[in-house]
């Protein structure tokens, strides 16, 4: 059996599985901590094969000792061009989350449901037919809400959020008509689908569940839920294909309209949770602004940005852990003056942070400029919001630096420099993104490769369109 033939999907998506149920039963949280990461450590490397061999061979399927093949004679589970580097940077997100997770939040991050999300995660990502994706997605709820419970806190906003985003989704798939391999749209199917990708998202004024689930969940699991985006993916997978031109531009500005406001309130938060909350939420929006143009460009900056914004937050996100469990929750109602007791979370903080809005050298800048190209060839207005709420979050971000590591001398007995598996964590994902933007070809191309073929297939799904899309017209002037 050759070493590409072997079903390194499914091995990723299985073993997480496989660890919730072995340290379920464990009772001492450092052994089954160190159970879990050596679980999650292992799907990350699956994943990573699978990627290499997707690249080199273009296997996905395992062939004969593919498991979905011998039990039902087909395969729901695969790698394509859009969910390439995804599936990795989902094992990763987990990896590392677990391995920056300190004793003192031992407790609190339950590795069991950790393990069970991360399994239900990675077959989403993975799976591209309807209908067991929107089942994935939403049994993808079960354990963060479990893990909320367990806390005592309240889960009253998520549990309503998040069950109208299912009916929503659900609903507007069973008006999907299905005949010949084309998707004919109604008001029915596309208002439900629409509403459901903007309340998973976060859209204003369906916003207020973001808030909630990260001041109320453990930070950790609260980055692992929100940061993969999950609600874009279900956008390309179910939305973005077969909906009609004035579904996309309704998705495209409110979606704009939320990037502005929670950008603008990102400057003015209290606390550094609500500010974190707020600064994915216009992240996450503006991601959801360059899907729906719909052009080569827009399509293109919209992958990189998603790829850039997950890598960035979840860093940016780390740190803001790693700051609470040494001097709890952070106000942003004064100065703290942290800087000399953590220099190096201070310099990956504002890193991460102006990565992800764009700063030259990281990722993020490449992902902005295609993003703003984009979104000026198609809407020179729509370029303007994009550029400004931008800067908006720039603003943010330096704003909380100042206020957490500057303007004082923080006093203290013990020793709150940053714990090594932290370091690793954090600076893993700050290298990527230093990376990402001194050599961005690969990057770009991969993407622009999943924008083709995203755009070929909305092509195929709707031939009589409303507009011929950009992407047409080039492939016809080639």
């Amino acid at each position: 059996m050759s070493f590409w033939n072997i079903p390194w999907l499914e091995i990723t998506i299985l073993t997480p599985l496989l660890g919730a149920l072995l340290t379920s039963g464990v009772r001492e949280p450092a052994r089954g901590h160190a159970w879990g990461l050596a679980f999650t450590g292992a799907a990350l490397i699956a994943a990573l094969i699978g990627w290499l061999g997707f690249q080199l061979h273009g296997r996905t399927d395992g062939g004969a000792w593919s498991l979905e093949h011998r039990f039902f004679a087909n395969h729901f589970f695969a790698i394509d061009e859009l969910n390439l580097p995804l599936i990795p940077l989902v094992a990763l997100l987990h990896f590392l989350t677990s391995l920056a997770t300190t004793r003192t939040k031992m407790r609190r991050y339950s590795t069991t449901w950790s393990l069970a999300a991360e399994s239900i995660r990675l077959a989403a990502f993975s799976c591209k037919e309807p209908w067991l994706l929107i089942s994935l997605i939403s049994i993808g709820v079960l354990p963060p809400l479990i893990e909320m419970l367990n806390r005592g806190k309240p889960s009253r906003v998520f549990v309503l959020h998040m069950s109208l985003f299912i009916v929503l989704m659900t609903l507007g798939w069973t008006f999907v008509d299905s005949s010949d391999n084309r998707r004919t749209q109604t008001a029915w199917a596309t208002l439900p689908l629409m509403l459901a990708i903007l309340v998973r998202c976060g859209a204003v004024p369906l916003h207020c569940w973001v808030t909630d689930w990260c001041e109320n969940a453990s930070f950790g699991n609260a980055l692992l839920y929100i940061t993969p985006l999950v609600g874009v993916y279900a956008a390309v997978r179910l939305v973005l294909p077969i909906a009609p031109d004035w579904t996309l531009r309704a998705i495209g500005i409110i979606s704009l309209l939320t990037a502005l406001y929670t950008a603008g309130l990102g400057t003015v938060q209290r606390d550094a949770r609500r500010f974190f909350a707020y600064f994915f939420l216009s992240h996450a929006s503006l991601v959801l602004v360059g899907l729906e143009l719909h052009t080569p460009i827009s399509l293109t900056g919209s992958l990189c940005l998603w790829l850039s914004v997950t890598l960035s937050l979840s860093g940016f996100g780390l740190v803001l852990r790693a700051l609470e469990a040494r001097y709890g929750r952070l106000s942003l109602n004064q100065f703290h003056g942290l800087y000399d007791h953590s220099p190096t979370l201070a310099i990956c903080f504002l890193l991460l942070g102006l990565g992800s809005v764009g700063f030259p050298g990281t990722i993020g800048f490449e992902s902005a400029e295609l993003l703003v190209d984009g979104a000026i060839e198609a809407n020179l207005y729509v370029g303007i919001g994009v550029v400004i709420a931008s800067a908006l979050n720039g603003i943010a971000v330096v704003r909380v630096y100042f206020l957490l590591f500057t303007g004082k001398k923080h006093s203290s007995t013990i020793n709150l420099e940053i714990a090594p598996r932290e370091r690793i964590a954090i600076l893993a994902l700050a290298s990527l993104i230093v990376l990402g933007g001194l050599f961005p070809q690969p990057v770009v191309n991969s993407r622009h490769l999943a924008a083709e073929s995203i755009l070929r297939d909305r092509e195929s799904r709707i031939p009589h369109s409303e507009t011929v899309s950009v992407f047409t017209e080039e492939l016809e002037n080639e």
